[in-house]
C-alpha cells in the first residue's frame, strides 16, 4: 500500500481545483506533482496562463497561488503498478474537508 506524502497547494484565495488521481512513482520521489519530465502538465498550464514555465517546485507552487489554483490528488492511498492509473487497486480517498 502507497500512501500520499504530497500535501496539497491551496491558499484562501484559491478558487480553482486541479485534482489528479494519485503521484507517480517520478512525482513521489521529486516531491511534488507532475514530478517527470516528459509530463505536459506545467508546460501546457503555464501556456494557458500565459506565463514563463516555472522550473523549481516554488515556481510551480506560485504559479498555481499567484492564479487561485489549487492542486491535490483524490487518492490519499492506494496500491498502483508504476503510474497506470488502470491498475489502481484498494484505493482510499483523501479528505477533502482539508481545502475547503
Amino acid at each position: 500500500m502507497l500512501y500520499h506524502s504530497i500535501d496539497p497547494v491551496f491558499d484562501e484565495n484559491s478558487r480553482i481545483l486541479l485534482l489528479g488521481s494519485f503521484p507517480s512513482p517520478k512525482s513521489r520521489e521529486a516531491g511534488f506533482y507532475y514530478g517527470h519530465p516528459q509530463n505536459r502538465f506545467w508546460k501546457v498550464l503555464s501556456a494557458v496562463l500565459s506565463v514563463p514555465e516555472p522550473q523549481s517546485v516554488e515556481e510551480k507552487r506560485e504559479m498555481l497561488l499567484s492564479h487561485g489554483i489549487a492542486l491535490w490528488d483524490v487518492l490519499a492511498s492506494c496500491e498502483i503498478d508504476g503510474a497506470s492509473d488502470a491498475s489502481i487497486r484498494n484505493a482510499a480517498a483523501n479528505d477533502f474537508s482539508r481545502i475547503t
